[in-house]
């Protein structure tokens, strides 16, 4: 593989070390040559790597026929631009050459010319109109991958990456007191330093950190500040130090050279920066075992973890700045363990190493597509109307989908398009826009027709037309087929039942099933023709965030987690208001009886909330209604503090299996008994429901009794759930 750089050459900071120090370890694998546009610090300093370099100065003009002919006569596979003078460059050439031009978003760009409006509005501008140019683009954190998704760009076309730090080079060889003499600092040896490496530029926000500092070293003698770097704001910082009293403790280094003298020397590193991406200033840090104290924004959480790698705070928030600096400099065993744990995370996640190994994945994802002629995969199911459980369903899929390759082109088809890019970074299609749909299913390899009961008449014959019409088209326009984990019924109109068995026969190569009654619905259909098996739902087998993290969620919303506590998740259904006095007077008894606290979690916000609500209010016990929780994951791990569940939303018990919690479901359907009892938990038929059947099973589930069957069960079906992935991997592979 050969892959030509382009970058103006007047770079400094992270792009710099990012674009110099991926070269190198690039061209111990491929072929990866670099372009400069001006000789300078980067070149010499990329020569002196070993990087092949080519300096092509004289003007823009002069940069464009230069770079034309490199690319004409180099039969290089990829041309890769950073900054906006490559970025304009690569814009404009791209539509000679049939090979794939990328950029890497090293920074925000709305940003990058913050207190200069002329700049902004010049060079700002083109750099927008090239990114958008680009066929891909890499993203330096997960975060700018999102925002740039936000801002309208294709999630399929782009790439996240991090940037890595090379733990392979010495420590420096100087001591802490002859680096602060070197730089003329007269910081005693017994002060805690408090240092922030940073161009002192608006967007960096150093003011944040003056200010904080200030706040702890007004209740901290010990403490001073460090700044090393230069920019437009040096005067007004240190205007800001004079005001704030604090001057005779900040020293201020301008352009520092040896940032590992620099790092070697100071206690706690400091990020206060309104945006960022994933900056090297925190992983330099992290290989000097150094704790950071930064604003929560672009890929930093990514390796601070608070009060475990370091302290995180609201970007601009210097007083919750000044109480972490304040903690951490009155706890040296603090930062030394914040520092040990920091430097091990960042030697696995994030070394240059691994960094390298990421960007050559992305050119193999980038050419493998060009090379291709169908790639990727087009789900459609219920998803963007606002139901937790579906969109639990889609973050499994998309979870299983990416262990087969993290960088699949996937499409969503859903009802809101922003809805579902912003909670699960994917390019999507409005349903009802055909022609986007259409397009994306001729150059799809797989089609996914759930997870959910798609194929049923009871809520509405008219979705049910529709997705069999997606079916149906996505054969025509060439795709495998696959219904995932899905429910099939109740189908009630023989027109329908008809309908629906000549469209699966014809056009879906698999199904896999999440209970035994949708199987053997298809065997009443006379469906013969696609393969089938018994699976499980998706959600089963998806990851679960950590205990802390559900405690700290119910503390938020007012319940002390070590109460014992019931959930109760109620859907209006036809017949529900004749039964709902049962069930409260159920709820009641769980009060009385057992000192369950009820907690109120709706599956579908804007539907299910009044009748839940009703349910606890005729019941007449204390409740609290939790707010809409659109993550999965945080949503099993709340479950998991529960004592019991009752509900009549299937994914609400699901999440309690998935949690391993007893549950008692009310079923309004026949796929919802049928699935608990799948499941191996009880449930009764909403209209033979009376208060003391609730209660019996309560009492049942509550001993303990059938807990071992259905822990049994529940290994055994999440077993199963892993055909659903198994079947698209062979679909894909075919």
């Amino acid at each position: 593989m050969k892959v030509l750089h382009l970058i103006s050459g007047g770079d400094s900071g992270g792009a710099k070390t990012h674009v110099l120090s991926l070269l190198k370890d690039l061209n111990e694998s491929i072929t990866a040559d670099l372009v400069c546009y001006m000789e300078g610090a980067f070149s010499r300093e990329a020569r002196a790597l070993g990087i092949p370099v080519t300096v092509i100065d004289g003007g823009f003009r002069a940069g464009l026929r230069g770079t034309r002919e490199l690319i004409k006569s180099g039969g290089y596979d990829v041309v890769h631009c950073h900054g906006s003078r490559a970025n304009l460059t690569g814009a404009i050439l791209k539509k000679g050459f049939d090979i794939p031009f990328i950029s890497t978003v090293h920074s925000d760009y709305k940003l990058d010319y913050l207190g200069r409006p002329l700049a902004n509005l010049t060079y700002g501008s083109m750099n927008r109109l090239a990114l958008h140019a680009m066929d891909y683009r890499v993203c330096v954190s997960d975060q700018m991958r999102e925002t740039l998704i936000a801002r309208g760009f294709d999630p399929n076309d782009l790439f996240a990456i991090y940037n890595g730090v090379d733990f392979s080079r010495p420590k420096p060889n100087i001591s802490r007191a002859g680096w602060l003499e070197k730089i003329g600092c007269d910081f005693a040896d017994d002060t805690v330093i408090v240092g922030i490496g940073a161009r002192l530029d608006p967007v960096k926000d150093v003011a944040t950190t003056v200010r904080g500092f200030a706040e702890a070293a007004a209740q901290c003698d010990k403490l001073r500040l460090l700044i090393a770097g230069d920019g437009q704001e040096m005067e007004t910082l240190k205007a800001l130090a004079k005001e704030l009293k604090v001057s005779d403790r900040v020293f201020f280094a301008g352009w520092v050279s040896d940032m590992d003298g620099y790092y070697a020397s100071v206690d706690i590193n400091v990020i206060s920066s309104i945006s960022e991406t994933f900056p090297y200033a925190v992983t330099e840090a992290a290989r000097a075992g150094l704790p950071t104290a930064a604003s929560r924004v672009g890929g930093l959480p990514k390796l601070i973890i608070p009060g475990q790698t370091g302290m995180l705070f609201e970007p601009g928030d210097y007083k919750t700045l000044g109480e972490h600096l304040l903690k951490m400099a009155r706890d040296s065993e603090l930062r030394r363990k914040m520092g040990e744990a920091v430097y091990d995370k960042a030697r696995r996640e994030f070394s240059t190493e691994s960094t390298c190994r990421r960007q050559i994945e992305i050119y193999n994802a980038v050419l493998r597509r060009r090379a291709q002629k169908r790639s990727g995969v087009v789900i459609c199911g219920s998803y963007g109307h606002g139901n937790a459980g579906d969109e639990a369903i889609l973050k499994a899929i998309l979870g299983e989908l990416r262990t087969i390759d993290k960088d699949m082109r996937i499409t969503v088809v859903c009802k809101d398009r922003k809805l579902i890019n912003s909670m699960h970074a994917v390019n999507a299609v409005q349903r009802w826009r055909l022609i986007g749909l259409y397009r994306e299913l001729r150059r799809a390899k797989l089609f996914i027709s759930g997870g959910g009961s798609l194929i049923q008449d009871v809520t509405s014959r008219r979705s049910l037309i529709y997705y069999l019409h997606t079916i149906s088209k996505a054969k025509k326009l060439g795709c495998r087929v696959q219904m995932y984990g899905c429910g099939i019924g109740p189908i009630n109109s023989e027109i329908d039942r008809r309908l629906s068995a000549s469209v699966i026969d014809k056009c879906v190569d698999i199904i896999t099933v999440r209970d035994p009654e949708s199987a053997k619905l298809l065997n009443e259909l006379c469906v013969t023709k696609p393969e089938i098996i018994l699976a499980a739902d998706p959600v089963l087998n998806i990851s679960v965030r950590a205990e802390e993290e559900a405690e700290r969620f119910l503390e938020q919303c007012g319940i002390d987690h070590g109460e014992d506590l019931i959930c109760v998740s109620m859907r209006p259904w036809p017949g529900f208001f004749e039964k709902s006095a049962d069930i409260s007077e159920a709820l009641r008894y769980c009060h009385e009886k057992y000192g369950l606290k009820t907690v109120l979690m709706p599956m579908n916000y804007k539907k299910d909330l009044a009748v839940s609500r009703h349910t606890a209010e005729t019941a007449g016990v204390p409740f609290t209604v939790l707010p809409d929780i659109d993550d999965a994951e945080l949503a099993i791990a709340v479950m998991k503090k529960m004592k019991l569940v009752l509900a009549m939303r299937l994914h609400c018990l699901l999440y309690a299996a998935c949690a391993g919690i007893p549950a008692v479901g009310v079923s309004y359907d026949p796929k919802v008994s049928g699935f608990s009892e799948y499941l191996g938990g009880y449930s009764i038929d909403l209209y033979s429901v009376t208060a003391e059947s609730l209660k019996q099973c309560i009492d049942m589930v509550l001993s303990g009794s059938g807990r071992e069957r259905r822990l049994r069960s529940l290994a055994d079906i999440k077993e199963k759930e892993k055909l659903n992935i198994a079947a698209a991997k062979r679909l894909l592979e075919d």
